[in-house]
């Protein structure tokens, strides 16, 4: 099956504190504003309309994660493969007029995602002024779901993941789109929610910018720096102004023979023994990282 999805797209949160979460997105994490009206706001990290956008509301949920099409035609066919797999198409308009073209589909378990076309760009408008730490852009996210099988299923079908790479419990997958990172997606074993949304660093020092940054609001990582071994990327969490956790990525593996790929099978499940299946510098996920799960909003009528 060909790729129909290349990358995340963007993420949209319903936040109660709009302003709280526009100020440590730009002065920690370094995003900038690229457009606020009534009661939205959105950021960006590069040159792209959007990655990041944010809908005032009474409750902190995910309210969807968009991910970006290899073309406008592979739009209307996943669109055209939503019913096969089990889900429910809701909209054949991008959320963002941004896009040229988008839908929209809610899953069984509750999910909302959006595949769109590809988002207007500026391409040196990376370029900016800024005080945080400043990633290069949102380069994947991990989403809870209580039938995770099923979940990557429907990945599978309507947009053209491949399985990079999973837990033999089912409770950990890892999936990947066109640009052929490890993973633009993991999947948790959970109830219906988002487990982080990543952002790419740099260079590994951004993590020492980033971890300072936060020290003068009171916060710290909560896992990491590290080097996980799913995806030999380096990463560092921590929980934004609305509770959700982020995770910034570091430099993960790209699969390029993929038609011969095989995904790897983990087994070793048992902790603490099996620290550096996660973790290649051996420090194991604390109970935080481990239970974290964010919302997500009951799908819109």
């Amino acid at each position: 099956m060909s790729y129909l999805v290349n990358s995340v797209g963007h993420i949209q949160l319903n936040v109660v504190d709009v302003d709280a979460m526009v100020r440590e997105s730009c002065d920690i994490l370094g995003l900038r504003v690229t457009r606020e009206g009534p009661g939205f706001v959105w950021l960006s990290s590069n040159g792209r309309s959007a990655e990041l956008v944010l809908h005032e509301a009474s409750e902190n949920a995910t309210r969807l994660i968009g991910f970006e099409a290899v073309s406008e035609a592979a739009v209307a066919e996943a669109a055209s493969r939503v019913e096969s797999a089990g889900c429910k198409l809701v909209s054949t308009e991008p959320s963002l007029d941004c896009c040229v073209t988008g839908m929209r589909f809610v899953t069984p378990q509750g999910h909302t995602f959006e595949l769109h076309g590809p988002v207007e760009t500026e391409i040196y408008g990376g370029r900016y002024p800024t005080v945080g730490m400043a990633p290069l852009r949102i380069d994947h996210v991990n989403i809870t779901s209580p039938e995770p099988s099923e979940t990557r299923n429907q990945f599978e079908t309507i947009m053209g993941m491949r399985l990079s790479e999973r837990m033999v419990d089912d409770g950990l997958s890892w999936m990947r789109g066109a640009n052929r990172l490890h993973h633009i997606l993991g999947i948790v074993r959970g109830d219906t929610g988002l487990h982080h949304y990543s952002w790419e660093v740099a260079e590994f020092s951004d993590y020492c910018f980033l971890g300072d940054r936060l020290d003068t609001i009171d916060k710290n990582f909560i896992w990491g720096p590290g080097r996980h071994r799913p995806g030999d990327n380096t990463f560092a969490y921590y929980i934004d102004a609305c509770g959700a956790m982020v995770e910034c990525a570091g430099n993960m593996a790209l699969i390029n023979d993929d038609d011969r790929n095989e995904p790897n099978v983990i087994t070793a499940l048992k902790r603490p023994e099996n620290v550096r299946v996660m973790n290649v510098w051996g420090e194991p996920a604390p109970l935080p990282w481990r239970e974290h799960q964010f919302p997500w909003a009951a799908p819109e009528a």
